[in-house]
């Protein structure tokens, strides 16, 4: 097995070919209106991977980016899964607006952050190990093309759970925190739009044969609010509302989107079912309400095991002179929730760390790109 003062030098020497990676996957759009994008990061990875030894393939979507597998090693073995996703929230044409940039110790650009620096990361620490002639346990790497949409288009949550039979255990290369914070839980993410036909009248001349479809959504909002229940986990958010054309019209149609985040199945499961009774129910005589689920996450359940594993992999950070790390819940969704589904124990957030996700000031600390590859050779290694 390779020592620690081998790995440590080793990493530090592989930098420069690990900002050459970065900066490649930054400066390709592969947002969800752009498969095709996310279909070539794919093989951009296809091509680092198969020559390490990887068998790779795909789950092939049309409406969504393909999710990569690549396996290595005697996969009837209890194996281990590194994962993340391959797609970003930005639109085409973002990378030529605002490319890879390092300034300092902050690294910018279109998904630097979440999660291309992660994805380096990855490759480059199977690339170093496999090299020095890895064999402890076989690896499985799946990389979804379409996270951040949450699957809505794909199988790729029932693809994952699939994949992730017979894994021990899982790491998920996700953006790090600033404070060195190490995810074991978070919540699940779904959103709904709900949709009202009223029927519209002037407001001075009939309104007695209108039907205001913002009055009923304004009661069905307050219904919505109400399913919030703190001690369960599950929160419910209004957070888009509109309806009208003009101040004297009845309305004819409103809608609203809403957001719920929640800890167990349990919560979600009660809240969609309260959803469709909201929803056939009527304040309004003459409205009609539809509702539908825009995206869905599954929640990433605390399993004692994934707290055991944590703890394992503290020892390890210490011992390798690594920053201290911590155990935290969170409340935005990733695909480590289908890992602890199907009861294997992960650690999530082992990407680059840095902060503000899915915006332009989206940034990463340059220094944790290389701090990071080694928190996770030391965690593949003594494992």
């Amino acid at each position: 097995m390779m020592d620690k003062e081998t790995v440590v030098n080793a990493i530090n020497e592989m930098e420069p070919a690990m900002l050459q990676t970065w900066q490649k996957l930054v400066d390709r759009d592969c947002g969800p209106d752009d498969k095709a994008g996310v279909d070539a990061v794919g093989r951009d990875v296809q091509h680092f991977l198969e020559p390490l030894g990887f068998h790779v393939r795909f789950h092939t979507y049309e409406k969504a980016g393909n999710m990569l597998v690549a396996e290595y090693g005697d996969m009837t073995r209890p194996f281990i899964i590194l994962t993340g996703h391959m797609d970003t929230v930005f639109a085409k044409e973002t990378a030529a607006e605002r490319p890879f940039q390092i300034t300092g110790d902050k690294v910018t650009g279109p998904g630097v952050l979440d999660m291309k620096g992660g994805l380096t990361i990855l490759l480059h620490v199977v690339k170093l190990l496999i090299s020095q002639g890895y064999d402890r346990y076989p690896i499985k790497i799946i990389l979804a093309g379409d996270e951040e949409t949450g699957h809505r288009n794909s199988n790729g949550g029932k693809d994952y759970m699939e994949e992730a039979k017979g894994a021990l255990m899982g790491f998920n290369l996700e953006t790090g925190f600033p404070d060195n914070g190490i995810v074991i839980e978070r919540k699940g993410v779904a959103q709904y739009q709900f949709d009202v036909d009223g029927i519209g009248a002037h407001a001075g001349n009939n309104p007695k044969d209108g039907r205001s479809a913002v009055i009923e959504l304004c009661h069905k909002a307050l219904d919505m609010e109400s399913l919030t229940d703190y001690e369960e986990g599950t929160t419910v958010n209004v957070g888009v509302f509109s309806g009208g054309t003009v101040a004297n019209a009845i309305p004819e149609h409103a809608s609203c989107r809403v957001d719920v985040r929640y800890s167990r199945e349990e919560g979600i499961e009660r809240v969609e079912k309260a959803f469709r009774e909201i929803a056939a129910k009527t304040y309004v005589q003459g409205t009609k309400t539809h509702v539908q689920c825009l995206v869905k996450v599954s929640s990433m359940e605390r399993l004692p095991a994934s707290e055991t594993l944590f703890h394992r992999a503290e020892k390890i950070a210490k011992e390798w002179n690594l920053p201290d790390m911590k155990a935290i819940a969170v409340g935005g969704g990733s695909d480590s929730a289908y890992l602890t589904r199907a009861g294997i124990p992960t650690l999530c957030a082992l990407g680059v760390k840095g902060e503000f996700n899915h915006t332009v000031r989206e940034w990463a600390d340059k220094k944790s790109l290389t701090e990071r590859a080694k928190l996770l050779a030391a965690l593949l290694l003594q494992l």
